[in-house]
C-alpha cells in the first residue's frame, strides 16, 4: 500500500464498511483490533475492500443475512486474508512504483509538530496521574524523552525520513505497551480479557489461530491505553 493509504488505513476501511452496510455504526474495540491486525500483517487496502465485498456477498446469500445487517468486520476476516494472499501473487511488479512514491512527504511539518506536541502533553498528564506507580512513570518519562528527540528531527533540512521516524515511534509504543501489561494488575487485565472473549465469541471459529492471536493482542493493547489514558505515538494514528 502507498504512504497515503497507510496513514489513512482506519478511516478508509471504516467508510467502506459503512457504505457497504448502508448505515453508520460505531466501530467497536473488536473492529479496531481487527483493522490493526490487518495493518500489522501488511494487508493492502485494496485487499481489505475486496474481502469486505466478498464477505457481504456471502452474508447476503446466507440465512443470517435475511433482514439482518452485517455488524462486525470479524465476519470479513477470512475473505480479507484470502484477498491479501491473492494480492501478494501480483505485488512483484509494483516495487518500482513504490520506490518512486517514497520521495513525497504525506504530512506538513506543522501537522507533525502539532501531533507530537499533543502526545507529549497527554503523556505528561498520564505521568501526573500515575505517580504511585514508579515503574510505569519511568517508562512514560522515557517515552517523553524519546518523543522529544523525534520532535527535534522535524527541524532537519531536506526530505524527512518518515520510515525511520515511524520505527522510533513504534519502539516507544511497544515499550509503553510492555509497561502497561506489567502495571495493569491481574483484575484489570482479566476484566479486559473477559470483555474481549465475549466480543470474539461469535467469530473465533472463523479466524485462523495466528490472526486470532494478533487481534487479541491489539484489543488488549487498545483497551489498556484507554484505561490509562495514554496516546498512541505511531504516525499511523495521526489525525
Amino acid at each position: 500500500m502507498d504512504r497515503w493509504n497507510y496513514f489513512n488505513y482506519f478511516t478508509e476501511i471504516e467508510e467502506y464498511f459503512w457504505k457497504k452496510r448502508g448505515s453508520h455504526l460505531l466501530v467497536s474495540p473488536l473492529d479496531w483490533a481487527i483493522m490493526e491486525a490487518w495493518q500489522k500483517a501488511g494487508v493492502p487496502l485494496e485487499a481489505v475492500f475486496k474481502g469486505i465485498d466478498r464477505a457481504f456477498e456471502s452474508y447476503s446469500r446466507s440465512r443470517r443475512g435475511a433482514g439482518k445487517p452485517l455488524k462486525s468486520l470479524a465476519y470479513c476476516t477470512d475473505a480479507v486474508l484470502e484477498a491479501a494472499g491473492e494480492a501478494e501473487e501480483t505485488a512483484a511488479g509494483r516495487t518500482e512504483g513504490a520506490k518512486a512514491r517514497k520521495n513525497a512527504e504525506p504530512f506538513e511539518r506543522a501537522e507533525l509538530k502539532s501531533y507530537f506536541s499533543r502526545n507529549l502533553e497527554l503523556l505528561r498528564l498520564a505521568i501526573g496521574v500515575q505517580r504511585g506507580t514508579p515503574a510505569l512513570v519511568r517508562t512514560l518519562e522515557e517515552a517523553v524523552s524519546g518523543l522529544e528527540t523525534c520532535s527535534v528531527l522535524l527541524e532537519s533540512p531536506g526530505l524527512l525520513d518518515l520510515e525511520d521516524l515511524e520505527r522510533r515511534l513504534t519502539v516507544l509504543d511497544e515499550r509503553i505497551h510492555a509497561g502497561l501489561l506489567l502495571d495493569a494488575g491481574e483484575e484489570r487485565t482479566l476484566g479486559i480479557r473477559r470483555e474481549m472473549d465475549s466480543a470474539l465469541a461469535a467469530y473465533r471459529r472463523k479466524m485462523k489461530a495466528e490472526q486470532l492471536a494478533l487481534v487479541e493482542k491489539q484489543y488488549l493493547q487498545k483497551r489498556l491505553l484507554e484505561e490509562f489514558r495514554i496516546p498512541r505515538l505511531s504516525l499511523f494514528y495521526l489525525g
